[in-house]
């Protein structure tokens, strides 16, 4: 006899000879079935349709109706079974539970078994579910059993996936569902459907919901109320990192609009399932386009930053405060962070610096490569790191350090002008000269916009995460009365003209006497703002961008 918490079940011989399950729980007792059980297995198991459908034992009973199913197909087949105790008596889990064909699903959590049981839809086409009842199971746990099949068989009466997979882009005004997250992009995109009059539909997908059965109603509900055109986010937040949101959109032929505005392959590393027809990326980084192709997407777009002139709504009276000034993390403690919570081996730490300043100055685009290319000595320890999370983690490690060195090395260089530096407390450490001040780090909406006009040089060094790229600041400082002196970035002539709308320095060296010249020809500086305004109230804001990103999209999927 084996036990368990609330019943007990014992193996008896059934009165026409056959061997049964007896489970006594409060006194009563139930039988699984004996020889009728057995038949009743095999009826319920000829009433699945032949094809089309993804069969769901819910209790493996007796194992006729599971063997005589896989005599007739090759799978796949799901199990849904808890009951330990039974399995142990009638051995059925022992026979099937490492047979390929068969998915076996014994939690006893409704959620956890639907989202086990949705993910394995997923793989095998989205097909409807067809569930196995099995009464007495049904009885025995119906917060389990009963529950799910109630929950299945709505895939099978109600075939969401056709009514999904509506045309695209028919009406001029574009249909948008945008998955919403806390990171800062996503308000401009929603204020720039707004003012652009596109429909919306907001939606919150935390990615632990992402790939339960729930989840899945909810967002085909969304789809079939709303209908949108495609579906859009940023840095691929609200997609779960198994797949399971792509494929579902996939098979309801509903395009995915990723725009990335950090490194992208600092981002889907962690990501499996990446390439589909129906996934389109847009990157800020024109050098990310080839090595994302690489990577199997067959269509990644160019789309720069820009900003937001409602937000940082130009302060044309505002009296600069102050000569210089750069807002930036000084990237101190964010590499503390990554040291303290991973133990790399020494041989990636021993000159940590070392690799940060090399990175700096090579031209590769990813540490990955750069360790390839120009430290191979490094690349077995970096492979042998135990996992993808692990690999990026030191590969954000290097880009971090390598930032940090860049910013120093060129902050230094203001240090005779007797700069504020706004950010975090890292900057005492790392600046220990006098001659500066700090601020703690300021509010992106609410103090900026009004700080950068304050600013008579606001000086700007791009992250090393992007070598070729122009940050935020570029168009965010110019748009609301700031001057800006900026790094130079390989792609800043196709955004801005050198000299007339914007001034950038090459070199750490060049810094000191842009700085100078500036400060005494406030003439120039004003024209240079007014130029970058123009330019970029024409070109560089996020209603633009969004209009861009819709006729994409359209030309692909309309």
């Amino acid at each position: 006899m084996v036990a368990e918490m609330d019943y007990t079940a014992e193996l008896v011989q059934g009165t026409d000879g056959s061997t049964d399950v007896r489970i006594l729980r409060d006194g009563r007792a139930q039988h699984l079935g004996g020889r009728r059980g057995r038949e009743n297995e095999l009826r319920r198991v000829a009433e699945i349709p032949a094809e089309g459908v993804l069969p769901v034992f819910l209790g493996a009973g007796l194992g006729a109706g599971l063997a005589n199913l896989l005599d007739r197909t090759s799978g796949p087949v799901a199990v849904v079974d808890a009951e330990e105790p039974i399995g142990a008596l009638t051995g059925v889990p022992g026979k099937w539970r490492d047979d390929p064909r068969i998915l076996w699903v014994a939690e006893d959590d409704p959620d956890v078994a639907l989202s086990r049981l949705t993910r394995w839809q997923l793989r095998h086409g989205g097909l409807p579910f067809a569930p196995v009842r099995d009464p007495f199971y049904a009885r025995l746990r119906p917060g389990l059993y009963r529950e799910l099949a109630d929950r299945l068989d709505i895939s099978l009466k109600f075939d969401f996936w056709n009514r999904a997979r509506y045309p695209k882009f028919r009406s001029t005004v574009p249909r948008v569902m945008l998955l919403t997250s806390s990171y800062f992009l996503m308000g401009e995109l929603e204020a720039a459907c707004a003012r652009l009059g596109y429909a919306t539909s907001l939606v919150q997908l935390p990615s632990q919901e992402v790939g339960s059965q729930e989840f899945v109603e909810s967002i085909l509900a969304e789809i079939l109320f709303f209908r949108p055109d495609f579906v859009l986010t940023i840095n691929h937040l609200g997609v779960d990192k198994e797949g399971i949101l792509t494929a579902l959109l996939a098979r309801m032929e509903l395009p995915l609009a990723s725009w990335f505005v950090d490194n992208p392959h600092l981002i889907l590393y962690v990501y499996e399932n990446l390439a589909s027809d129906w996934v389109t990326l847009f990157t800020w980084d024109v050098d990310n386009i080839e090595s994302l192709k690489a990577q199997g997407f067959s269509r990644v777009h160019y789309l720069p930053l820009a900003t937001d002139p409602h937000r940082f709504a130009h302060a044309p009276n505002t009296a600069p405060a102050r000569d210089v000034s750069f807002v930036g993390n000084s990237m101190l403690y964010k590499v503390r962070a990554k040291l303290r919570h991973y133990d790399f081996p020494p041989v990636l730490l021993a000159d940590l610096e070392e690799l940060g300043r090399a990175f700096m100055l090579s031209g590769a685009l990813s540490v990955a490569r750069f360790l390839e290319e120009e430290r191979p000595m490094y690349v077995a320890a970096f492979r042998a790191l135990p996992d993808v999370d692990a690999r990026l983690a030191f590969e954000t490690l290097v880009t971090w350090q390598a930032t940090l060195l860049y910013r120093l090395e060129r902050v230094r260089e203001l240090l005779p002008f007797k700069p504020l530096l706004v950010g975090d407390p890292g900057w005492h450490e790392i600046l220990p000269q006098p001659g500066w001040t700090y601020h703690r780090e300021l509010n992106y909406y609410a103090d900026l916009p009004g700080f950068y006009p304050a600013t008579r040089i606001n000086f700007n060094c791009t992250s090393q995460q992007m070598k070729g790229a122009v940050n935020q600041r570029v168009f965010d400082v110019p748009v609301c009365g700031g001057f800006l002196l900026t790094d130079h970035r390989r792609q800043m002539e196709a955004l801005f003209e050198p000299g007339r709308e914007i001034v950038c320095y090459q070199d750490p060296g060049e810094i000191s006497g842009l700085v100078r010249h500036y400060l005494s020809h406030d003439g120039e500086r004003a024209r240079i703002v007014q130029a970058a305004r123009t330019r970029i109230l024409a070109e560089h804001t996020y209603d633009l961008r969004l209009k861009s990103l819709v006729r994409t999209m359209r030309s692909i999927y309309g």
